[in-house]
């Protein structure tokens, strides 16, 4: 009886605050602070007639009453007391702070509101490991990044470079705080090396970019090229001399540059000077392939140089056959321009003059009685004919 009794004396206290909520004249924000800052709690009257109004904390405890402050907290600091407003400061917020404050006005019935502070924590730590210090080549390395001791949890991203990478995260959540350690899958390449991998995270409480960063370490094998220093035009000719130069780089530095014949010995002649091959006096049996070769820790890798000697005047008679074409050429060019200048004076010379030619006809032939005498009259009449002339324009 006495347990029911209670019972509902707590469902009608309840149902009193609900009603007196809805006709609520108090009013209060939530507010969300960082950790160590400072919140403000503002308990305001919309229509004042004089009530007191106190402030309690998340255990009721009476923080203020009017602008009287029962709690010995004194981070607690009264920033404004009217009859409209109680105005609260609380400096160097924890989490401990965080919960529910409660505005009380005291009228017939009497109102209650409440505030919530809401406490951001900043990641206490941010840190990045790489498994190996150094990595080789195509090698696939795990990269891990942690920040501990935030709230909410923080979110972290991942970047090489300018480039955005895609991580998988875990939570672990511990008094409700957070930690988060995200984890990162990187295939390393030459092109790697001395790059920056960041770990970067996006948190409230966070200002800025709040991030930490390793450089990669990447061994690769040598890159090899192979560059002629001498003759400068490029034409290798009998007697002429050849100078080549092996370029190699790689991580670590190659330590061994070989030059090598394929598929042939070293001409006796050849010079061998570190990365330097020299052949003096080139003749036609010195043509083959050069091959440079370099080598680190890593491996190995080679660059090919083919040999072709020319005869002595190659050059020259080059430049010998190219001054004949371009005589021939400009001789026949003006000839055929003469020609056509020729042809156009004659057409023009005909065409101002007249031309004539002679016909001889035989007479006697129309008075013939047969053929017979009419080949005779003609035969004898072609002496005796006259001259007949025909004009043609």
């Amino acid at each position: 009886m006495y347990l029911m009794s209670r019972e509902m004396m707590m469902m009608m206290m309840m149902m009193m605050i609900a009603a007196a909520a809805i006709y609520s004249n108090l009013f209060t924000k939530d507010v969300t602070v960082i950790e160590g800052e400072v919140a403000t709690i503002s308990c305001q009257v919309n229509k004042s007639d004089d009530s007191v109004i106190q402030l309690l904390n998340p255990n009721r405890q009476t923080i203020y009453f009017r602008d009287f402050r029962p709690l010995k907290d004194s981070r607690f600091q009264l920033l404004n007391f009217s009859s409209s407003e109680l105005k609260v400061s609380l400096t160097n917020v924890s989490i401990s702070d965080e919960g529910r404050y409660f505005c009380q006005l005291y009228t017939d019935p009497p109102q209650e509101s409440y505030t919530t502070i809401t406490v951001l924590v900043p990641p206490r730590n941010l840190m990045i490991d790489i498994q190996k210090d150094t990595a080789v080549e195509g090698e696939e390395i795990e990269v891990n990044c942690t920040a501990m001791a935030s709230k909410p949890a923080t979110t972290i991203r991942w970047f090489k470079g300018n480039t955005e990478l895609k991580g998988k995260s875990e939570v672990e959540e511990w008094s409700d705080m957070y930690t988060v350690t995200s984890q990162l899958m990187l295939k390393v390449h030459k092109e790697d090396d001395g790059v920056p991998v960041i770990c970067q995270v996006e948190h409230p409480a966070v200002t800025g970019n709040l991030q930490t960063q390793r450089y990669l370490e990447v061994q690769y094998k040598p890159q090899v090229h192979i560059q002629m220093t001498y003759p400068l035009q490029g034409l290798t000719r009998e007697g002429d001399a050849l100078e080549l130069t092996c370029e190699a780089i790689g991580k670590p530095q190659p330590v061994m540059v070989t030059w090598v014949r394929v598929d042939d010995e070293m001409p006796q002649h050849a010079v061998l000077s570190g990365p330097n091959l020299f052949i003096n006096n080139l003749n036609k049996t010195d043509n083959g392939t050069y091959r440079c070769e370099a080598s680190n820790i890593v491996g190995k890798a080679h660059s090919d140089y083919m040999l072709y000697v020319y005869d002595s005047r190659a050059g020259e008679e080059g430049s010998i056959r190219a001054v004949d074409h371009a005589v021939i050429g400009g001789v026949v060019a003006v000839v055929v321009f003469a020609m056509l200048c020729l042809l156009i004076i004659l057409g023009r010379y005909f065409a101002r003059h007249k031309g004539t030619y002679f016909t001889h006809e035989a007479k006697g032939a129309d008075d013939a009685a047969d053929a017979d005498t009419a080949i005779i009259n003609a035969e004898g009449g072609q002496n005796n004919s006259e001259e007949k002339k025909e004009y043609f324009i």
